[in-house]
């Protein structure tokens, strides 16, 4: 496994360990361990922002007790860095909380508290933690990082960026707005009449006007300037204006796109000019999950591969086809099977060859009581249910390990199987970069992975823009969802990733989830 981030052996040894045991994320930039560093998470009192009052912290500024959110009164900070992490406290024996992602821009509350551990001083954040300000932070809003990374991701709906895949030749990483002549001698090719054509496919398809394709450039980009990497990110070896080809099966997650010389360009969120003729931008799925409550609960069905024919009638009377569908999709099924065929909730009827039906439970385990929140995994199903003690509310598909069954907690020793129990989720990001061993024959690179929630070591629950096979074992040991139930689930589980942040961490509190056959 490749490691981004120029990390230390230690840290390089984690990353080959968790190959080993799941799908594999890559270390982060500036995702070194500070020594005895433990995570934890604060209790926040929300309510008293929410009532427009000051809250006045319990001990002095700057301690772990200092947990109160804070009105803002106008100083905002930025974050510069890869991960900006935020802090429990400003002193020797802080831990993180979570962190930031360049661009970011947050409420600050000073005054800076400077100490040795901070020369730039410390400011606190909503709702709770603190942020050095220095390489990873800054108060100048006119900073060049922050002006490029203005576009925040997306929360809460489908997919947080664009995205996109390398085809067989991998686009060049270019970091200058290079000339026609440039891209030529960069790629051995003439590109002019490549571009045009993806310009005309782009605007005859409505690519262009989804991805806001215009002849207008940002206004941060200029001809022979070069884009600035955030702090942490590793410094790729430039030579005049690329940084070299991507690798093979690359993924790529686009904050801006324009056109450059009339050829298409994606700018990465690591600050990569990629020509976009070189990849090919992903197309969402239109499939999700099943919403229960308000009259919806199990049994649901959902139609997985193939041609589904739809049919109306009743079992006295008999059936006839009243419609086909080619496409993944779910059913709230009424409870009635006749003659190999399930009612749904609206009437309609339709075969069980091809479905994949979750019934209510016979039995829970013994997270399901009260309110607790907990999530249901069944490899052998690939599914996933979501429960508020007893309560289904969320029903979907998954792509679970191709390994199949895999044994339970510890062991995976071909990196390819979901592991089996009972677990907590204990990091939750917006986006992580996640990349496999570049020796194997299905080695991958994919940038900011979406909606990832790790449970165990390296599983995850997370949305997956490479690929709309769910209901099928594919992934290299994590749960691959479809991007809106990722985006739903995300919103959904705890910790709560609080806005404006990027990520959290967390070893007491998570949403519990259930991996059984």
């Amino acid at each position: 496994m490749s490691v981004r981030g120029g990390a230390p052996a230690t840290l390089r040894y984690l990353g080959l360990f968790l190959l080993a045991c799941a799908c594999s994320r890559a270390a982060p930039p500036g995702a070194e361990l500070d020594p005895g560093l433990e995570l934890v998470w604060q209790p926040t009192a929300s309510a008293a922002l929410r009532s427009g009052s000051t809250p006045k912290p319990t001990a002095g500024l700057g301690t772990a007790d200092d947990n109160l959110p804070f009105v803002p009164s106008g100083e905002k900070i930025g974050s510069i860095a890869w991960r900006t992490w935020i802090y429990t406290d400003t002193g020797p024996r802080r831990t993180r909380l979570g962190y930031l992602r360049a661009g970011a821009v947050v409420d600050g509350r000073g005054p800076a508290i400077e100490n040795d551990g901070c020369e730039g001083g410390w400011y606190r954040i909503n709702p709770r933690g603190f942020v050095c300000i220095g390489k990873g932070a800054t108060t100048d809003l006119s900073h060049p990082l922050l002006v490029a990374l203005a576009k925040r991701p997306v929360r809460g709906a489908g997919f947080p960026y664009a995205y996109a895949k390398s085809l067989d030749r991998p686009p060049d990483r270019y970091f200058k707005l290079p000339s026609m002549r440039q891209m030529a001698e960069v790629e051995g090719e003439a590109v002019a009449d490549r571009a045009a054509q993806f310009r005309l496919r782009a605007e005859q398809s409505g690519l262009a006007a989804k991805l806001g394709l215009t002849d207008e450039l940002p206004a941060f980009l200029a001809p022979g300037v070069a884009l600035e990497k955030p702090y942490g990110v590793r410094m790729p070896e430039r030579r005049e204006v690329s940084a070299g080809r991507a690798s093979p099966d690359s993924g790529f997650s686009l904050v801006d796109a324009f056109y450059w010389e009339g050829r298409a360009f994606g700018l990465t969120s690591e600050l990569d000019l990629i020509p976009l003729d070189r990849s090919r931008v992903v197309v969402d799925t239109e499939f999700r999950g099943l919403e229960l409550g308000a009259g919806r609960a199990l049994p649901v069905a959902f139609h997985v591969k193939g041609a589904l024919t739809i049919w109306k009638g009743d079992p006295g009377a008999g059936f006839s086809p009243s419609a086909e569908i080619h496409m993944q999709r779910g059913f709230f099924l009424s409870g009635r099977k006749s003659k190999g065929l399930y009612e749904t909730s609206d009437g309609a009827w339709i075969p069980e060859p091809g479905l994949v039906v979750i019934q209510p439970r016979d039995g829970f385990p013994s997270v399901a009581t009260g309110n607790r929140r907990w999530i249901d995994i069944s490899i052998k199903d690939q599914t996933l249910v979501a429960y508020v003690g007893k309560t289904p509310v969320y029903a979907t598909l998954i792509s679970a390990g191709r390994g199949g069954l895999g044994p339970k907690e510890e062991s995976n020793p071909d990196g390819e199987r979901t592991v089996r129990g009972t677990f907590m989720i204990f990091d939750k990001a917006i986006s992580a970069t996640m990349d496999g061993d570049e020796d194997r024959a299905d080695s991958y690179d994919l940038s900011d992975v979406p909606f990832v929630q790790y449970f165990h070591r390296g599983f995850a629950l997370h949305g997956a823009y490479w690929h709309h096979e769910f209901g099928r074992a594919r992934s290299h040991g994590c749960i691959n969802l479809a991007s809106w139930d990722a985006a739903w689930l995300f919103e959904w589980t705890d910790p709560q990733v609080p806005e404006g942040w990027h990520g959290v961490l967390n070893k007491e509190r998570g949403t519990v989830v259930v991996v059984g056959y």
